[in-house]
């Protein structure tokens, strides 16, 4: 007998939402792994808030969200909402009940400065990191740095004279024709109106130079996991400024350091040696590396290894979002590309796990 089509829906529902998540799906240990490491921040959480006063959002549940928003390509916050209201798996992971009201948008600006900043999310990055530790899965004696492009929040024409001599006349077009052709820009002499922290920057000659940052990421070379970040505004030497800072911070003596030919400097490969570090880098014609390091096996393996960390920023890019920020200002660019690179770490690690979580 066929049924009928009744688009009357149910008063009621008599099933939970527990009962509605499949009990094999990977976001379930994902989410018994979050909730293990946000345990581990109860107090940075508390020395956020008053002690007195309205009750806020529970930032453990903020912070879900933006990992959905991360491991999912959810291009907005404004989108991510939306999901969340229909979305049942995202409710269970954030922690909402059926019935529960979904924040407004707005929620996660206004905790920008307070929650989503580079202090809580390092926090975050260094804790997922200490539970990879304690599973043995990081090395402590080869490395790999790289740096990529983040690309500005700011388009090229508001990229203007410093002294407003390019500036269009008051009353013109909102989005007036401008013709870059024959002139000369540069950091110097012209700033973003949009986002002046961003630099005009290209990373390879025959790249068209955009307004951009620079990501950097130190990776250990046994499992492909990030053991550090920096995000720099963009510039010449920015990508060995940033590695020397990591170096110093998170690899001991001792330890071998991969990178690609642009580290191949006198400069940087002098400061390796000072600080007990073997550099491992791809030579370039007048390198500053010599047969002293070139000759051994473990240098070959590291010219290997270090390839895999364009692994990390390509998820980074495609998956977490990061190719184009979304936010205006280095420092809440910094707090971006440490979030993204934590979401690779937990990712990374369901890999490594046999659980292997596939949003798509």
């Amino acid at each position: 007998m066929r049924g009928q089509d009744i688009s009357q829906g149910e008063m009621f529902s008599y099933r939970t939402l527990e009962e509605r998540i499949p009990q094999d799906h990977p976001l379930r240990k994902l989410r018994v792994l979050v909730d293990g490491v946000l345990s581990q921040l109860q107090r940075d959480f508390s020395a956020l808030y008053k002690g007195t006063g309205r009750r806020s959002i529970p930032p453990e549940r903020l912070l879900r969200a933006s990992l959905l928003q991360m491991l999912y390509s959810i291009r907005s916050e404004r989108q991510l909402v939306q999901h969340l209201e229909y979305n049942l798996l995202y409710r269970w992971f954030v922690g909402l009940n059926l019935d529960e009201a979904v924040w407004h948008h707005s929620t996660f600006t206004q905790n920008r400065e307070r929650l989503f900043n580079e202090t809580v999310a390092r926090r975050f990055f260094e804790e997922v990191l200490k539970l990879a530790e304690w599973n043995g899965l990081i090395s402590s004696e080869h490395f790999t740095v790289d740096g990529t492009l983040i690309e500005a929040w700011a388009s090229q024409k508001s990229f203007r004279a410093r002294d407003g001599s390019d500036n269009p006349p008051e009353g013109g077009k909102k989005n007036p024709t401008v013709d870059f052709k024959g002139t000369k820009r540069s950091n110097e002499t012209h700033a973003s109106t949009t986002d002046p922290e961003a630099l005009l920057y290209k990373k390879n000659e025959g790249d068209k130079a955009c307004l951009c940052y620079l990501g950097h990421a130190l990776m250990e070379n046994r499992n492909g996991l990030v053991v550090d970040v920096e995000t720099t505004q963009s510039g010449g030497t920015a990508e060995r400024e940033a590695a020397k800072v990591m170096v110093e911070r998170s690899v001991k003596k001792g330890a071998t350091l991969g990178a690609d030919k642009g580290y191949d400097v006198l400069e940087f490969v002098e400061a390796l040696r000072e600080a007990g570090v073997t550099p491992h880098i791809a030579r370039k014609q007048n390198s500053a590396l010599d047969k002293r390091t070139t000759r051994h096996p473990g240098y070959a393996i590291s010219l290997v290894k270090r390839k895999r960390v364009e692994e990390i920023f390509g998820w980074a890019k495609t998956i977490g979002g990061l190719r184009k920020t979304k936010f205006v200002g280095l420092a809440k660019v910094k707090a971006q590309t440490i979030f993204t690179l934590t979401a690779y770490n937990l990712m990374r690690l369901t890999a490594l796990w046999g659980w292997r979580l596939n949003p798509t």
